[in-house]
């Protein structure tokens, strides 16, 4: 005891039961408070371990004081603000399962708003430990247990702390990057930096971005959009009239097919459909079946595709648009633009957390109005697998919610099942035989995607029993690729291919995602233009009857005969309805013809040489006036007639069954909801699953009364929680 009180009586020995207490808090908050989803024991390690580095670095700063007692105030100072920071994030997570961004400690009115008005309702009785710290230092230091050092430290004992620290980070970032590569350059989400390197570092990462955003965005002016509005006025295509308008009023259901490869459709393995479900609505005469449809995402993969699906803009060159611009941006984006021109209702449904993809915090800057992500579903260990919940529980689940809103609504189903690695549990597989190659990545990707097709056959069935499908406009689009080009030739035996004779070309087509719009009375059939996920927006606004010309959109309606058939891919490739141009923007840019795969020697044919350099003049341009749109915000500047900008504060994700009852509580017999038209009963009987973790528990899927039981009775265990 006595060696303790002279170790912790110096500068350093107290400097050590700072940092001690403040990893103690941390460790505390990150398995009593946060989600941050520590999987396995090297993540439980760094999460242990990743508040020590940040925290010695910081106090080390008060060694270089010279005065004994003002090292002493400084070391103080900076440990409270930890704690503060520290608890802040607690409380706010607690509210908005989110972290505290730079923007949100800048603005005491948004913290204040984002923490409900009261800060007090979200103290719960573990809270002691947050301040229990204050207290024991304090009895130590005034009955003398620990006193005062006044000798001076040397500079050099300060600058080897701080180098300490310093290594401690550095060990802690590289373990990091080990198991979970490009963690700062392609941020999946905010809690995945906190997982790794801990709030100090997510706090000062997302400060730099936020600075060097604002920067950008300063130096921008409205007349930056003359340019943008030029060009976008210049490649409009207006839409078909044999289509425009077929779907108004219905309500468009996207469906979003995780990892999903259009190679995929109509294929067999050993003599089986792969996704016999898929293949029937692909063929289906009320179905328009794109074939030349293709991907366009960047390193946001996922996010990119929704955030071209949802705005008509391409994602950024480096990371996620999500995550580093879409808690800021200004969107002109399809739920917005539904709601505010012809009444839609609009949600999102997803099994995973919020906070992946910063969907949480992006979605209000969009104008959806409720997002049902996994805290809104009954979850258990076997439920989730990988990055969410398995799409048959999502799906079954999502109906209870579906029936209440308010027609015509815009609802998007994000599956997650289809998702690298591609791993079943034996239980959700059935009789499909997988491919028996020597890559298990390849063969799993065909078991999960025959999941995924029976997942949707089981919610189709019950759109039709239900009534919804009659009054919907139902579409379905692959978001990016499931199998990489390093696994495309183990993949070749399965398609019939040589892998020996694989090529480039061959991985270009590999890029092609399916894209269906199906709809009852739709003139079905294949069409084979050539398109991107850019064009979808233009595509189905004006299929819902609403022109696009006075929006900024990059892509153009694929129905329409000015259609822009270059599809245009984030590296600056793309390709033309004759030609595949891979190392596009290079000297020497690799030219195939799509009709036989071979490869044009340019040098031969110095006219398609000059077409292939004003095709890759068209596409900088077009990924460069994205960038610049995003990267300035500048749809700031620009608002369309007869478009409300939103306001994400007027959007909260927190009550979602309470906004529903409300809702259709205020409408009384004006409710439009499918549960009101049908006798204010619910259908969720009517879903029929096979899903093996229900094992033929209908309760599962909770009826209307139910749900509003449990989530009266939550809300009163909470409040007697917090009183307690």
């Amino acid at each position: 005891m006595n060696r303790l009180k002279i170790f912790l009586s110096k500068r350093l020995g107290f400097l050590t039961l700072l940092v001690f207490t403040l990893w103690l808090k941390t460790i505390i908050a990150y398995y009593t408070d946060f989600s941050l989803g520590a999987t396995d024991p090297l993540q439980h390690s760094i999460l242990i371990l990743n508040p020590i580095a940040t925290s010695v670095i910081l106090l080390s700063i008060s060694l270089y004081v010279t005065r004994s007692r003002i090292s002493y105030i400084v070391m103080g100072v900076i440990y409270v603000l930890e704690s503060i920071l520290l608890y802040g994030n607690v409380l706010y997570y607690r509210e908005l399962s989110d972290f505290l961004s730079f923007n949100t400690i800048t603005s005491a009115s948004k913290v204040s708003k984002g923490l409900g008005g009261s800060a007090t309702s979200l103290i719960q009785v573990h809270d002691i430990f947050y301040v229990l710290d204050f207290i024991i230092i304090a009895i130590l230091l005034f009955t003398h247990f620990i006193k005062i050092d006044p000798r001076p430290m040397k500079k050099l004992t300060a600058v080897a702390t701080t180098m300490l620290g310093i290594f401690l980070f550095s060990l802690n970032l590289t373990v990091a990057e080990s198991n979970r590569p490009q963690l700062l350059g392609r941020t999946f989400d905010r809690s995945y930096i906190v997982k790794y390197l801990g709030l100090n570092t997510f706090l000062a990462y997302d400060s730099i971005k936020t600075v060097q955003n604002n920067q950008v965005r300063s130096e921008a002016v409205g007349t930056d959009m003359d340019d943008v509005l030029s060009d976008v006025q210049k490649n409009y295509a207006k839409p078909n009239q044999a289509y425009f308008g077929k779907a108004k009023g219905k309500n468009i259901i996207i469906i979003h097919l995780e990892s999903f490869q259009q190679f995929l459709i109509n294929d067999k393995v050993n003599g089986q459909e792969v996704t016999p479900f898929l293949n029937s609505l692909y063929n289906d005469k009320n179905t328009m079946s794109f074939d030349n449809f293709y991907h366009e995402v960047g390193q946001g993969r996922t996010s990119d595709a929704e955030n071209m699906l949802e705005t008509g803009l391409f994602g950024l060159p480096e990371g996620s648009l999500f995550t580093k611009l879409g808690s800021d941006n200004t969107f002109q984006a399809a739920p917005a633009i539904l709601g505010q021109k012809e009444g839609y209702t609009s949600a999102v449904f997803h099994g995973n957390v919020g906070s992946f993809w910063n969907r949480n915090s992006v979605y209000k800057n969009m104008g959806y109005n409720y997002f049902f992500d996994s805290s809104y579903f009954n979850k258990s260990d076997d439920s989730m697998l990988g990055f969410g919940m398995k799409d048959k529980l999502m799906l079954s689940e999502s109906v209870k919610y579906l029936e209440q809103l308010q027609q015509p609504f815009y609802a998007k189903f994000i599956t997650v099942t289809n998702h690298y690695p591609f791993q079943l549990t034996d239980e959700d597989k059935d009789d499909f035989t997988p491919p028996d190659t020597d890559n298990s990545t390849v063969n799993g990707y065909f078991e999960t995607a025959h999941y995924l097709d029976n997942s949707l056959k089981e919610f189709f069935s019950y759109l039709k029993s239900s009534g919804i499908y009659d009054n919907s406009m139902i579409v379905l689009y692959g978001d990016h690729y499931g199998l990489s080009d390093s696994q495309n030739t183990d993949l070749a035996p399965v398609l019939g291919i040589d892998s020996k004779d694989w090529t480039d070309f061959n991985d270009s087509q590999m890029q092609k995602v399916p894209f269906m719009i199906h709809m009852k009375g739709l003139k079905g059939g294949i069409n084979h233009t050539y398109g991107g996920e850019i064009d979808v927006l233009p595509t189905l606004l004006h299929l819902a009857g609403i022109n696009t010309k006075q929006y900024v959109q990059l892509g153009t309606d694929l129905l329409s005969k000015q259609h822009n058939p270059i599809v245009i891919f984030r590296n600056k490739n793309f390709v033309t309805p004759h030609y595949t141009v891979l190392k596009g923007n290079s000297d020497q840019p690799e030219v195939y013809r799509n009709k036989t795969g071979e490869l044009v020697d340019l040098s031969q044919n110095p006219i398609l040489k000059q077409k292939v350099k004003k095709w890759q003049e068209y596409v900088n341009d077009k990924l460069k006036l994205s960038d610049t749109i995003n990267n300035k915000n500048l749809l700031r500047f620009y608002t369309p007639s007869g478009f409300t900008p939103v306001n994400p504060k007027n959007y909260d994700y927190q009550n979602e069954i309470q906004k529903l009852v409300q809702t259709r509580n205020d409408l009384g017999l004006k409710s439009t909801s499918v549960y009101s038209q049908n006798n204010n009963k619910s259908t969720t009987s009517l879903y029929t699953t096979d899903a093996p973790e229900l094992n033929g528990d209908r309760t599962y899927i909770d009826s209307w009364s139910s749900i509003l039981k449990e989530d009266s009775e939550s809300k009163s265990n909470n409040s007697t929680s917090t009183n307690k």
